[in-house]
């Protein structure tokens, strides 16, 4: 999915501080693409914390009726130095990228997009036989440096570990997780030590995952009432817990539980992050906003736009099949980042 914001701020992104408990992250609203567009409650980033481990951004949508409209319809669009990572509650979204993919994903599989140096990709809602409800999460995460210039590349995964503990079910679609003793270990490539997983407990049910200790976890909740390590995340809000602990509690109150536990070794590169650009400073985010530019071209008045000739053979390439034209960039401020003491 494209960061649509029209005016989106440029963050520098550095590990945070650690509490001792669950640090409450509450959601904001986005609207992407204008006030009649689909609405978003993303948690990260924001300036009380960045980043879980390598996750860098988390919006958190639905459910929302599209039986009656167009659903997701998100034009072409580029970006760099990071992983896409697709999750549905309910629905589909078809992917379409510059590297020829076209799949859809649903409920409980996987698209995973790669940028690398560059890509670009739009995100649609079937026309034809889609479910009515279009409901799940987006999320990204940041490549390292010795990654985040690599080649562009996408995979869809159907088949993932699930374990049913105690009536609960967990499924992992990124990284590994200790759950009754079994280590599920999701068949996705990751570039940092990550884990990410979707949680459904039945009111009263509780489980207890067994978490590496080097990691940061957050339990984004999406419906039901939850504690996590005894303290109450309310839905839509992220609870955060730092490193140091072996295994995490959660349990469900008198409503059954769905959530999506993310985590991973605290993130140690400073990162700039602007639109759909994961750069290290504002002239890497500028130089690619510059190239996708280069690649955008008006077809006259009135008209959508269209991919410039020899499109296909630069940097971000060019994605068929959509049916209207790329997205243009907003307008990149002309500024330059004082450095920050990271916490």
């Amino acid at each position: 999915m494209s960061n649509l914001e029209t005016r989106p701020a440029e963050r520098t992104c550095t590990a945070g501080d650690r509490p001792a408990g669950v640090e409450l992250l509450t959601a904001r609203d986005v609207p992407l693409g204008g006030p009649r567009a689909m609405t978003v409650r993303r948690t990260i980033p924001q300036r009380q914390r960045s980043l879980v481990g390598a996750w860098c951004f988390c919006d958190h949508y639905g459910p929302d009726d599209v039986s009656a409209s167009a659903g997701m319809q998100v034009p072409p669009h580029p970006h760099i130095g990071l992983q896409t990572v697709s999750w549905l509650f309910a629905g589909e979204i078809l992917h379409r990228d510059s590297v020829g993919s076209l799949q859809t994903v649903r409920p409980g599989e996987l698209n995973l997009m790669t940028a690398g140096v560059g890509i670009s990709h739009s995100e649609e809602s079937p026309a034809e036989g889609r479910p009515p409800q279009l409901h799940g999460v987006q999320l990204w995460t940041v490549l390292p440096e010795a990654d985040r210039t690599s080649a562009p590349h996408f995979e869809h995964h159907g088949d993932l570990p699930v374990a049913t503990p105690g009536g609960a079910r967990v499924q992992v679609f990124m990284g590994g997780l200790e759950v009754a003793g079994e280590r599920l270990v999701s068949p996705a490539r990751t570039y940092t030590p990550i884990v990410g997983a979707q949680l459904d407990l039945p009111a009263g049910g509780s489980v207890t995952l067994g978490t590496d200790p080097g990691f940061e976890h957050a339990l984004l909740v999406d419906a039901g009432d939850v504690t996590l390590e005894g303290e109450t995340v309310p839905p839509a809000a992220l609870g955060y817990v730092a490193p140091g602990r072996e295994r995490l509690v959660v349990t469900a109150g008198a409503t059954p539980v769905r959530a999506v536990l993310i985590g991973g070794e605290p993130f140690t590169e400073d990162v700039v992050m602007w639109w759909n650009f994961v750069g290290r400073t504002h002239d890497d985010v500028a130089r690619a906003r510059a190239d996708w530019m280069a690649q955008v071209a008006d077809s006259g008045e009135g008209t959508p736009t269209r991919y410039a000739d020899g499109a296909a053979g630069r940097r971000f390439g060019e994605v068929h099949g959509y049916a209207s034209g790329p997205l243009r960039a907003p307008v990149l401020p002309d500024v330059r980042l004082r450095p920050r003491t990271r916490r």
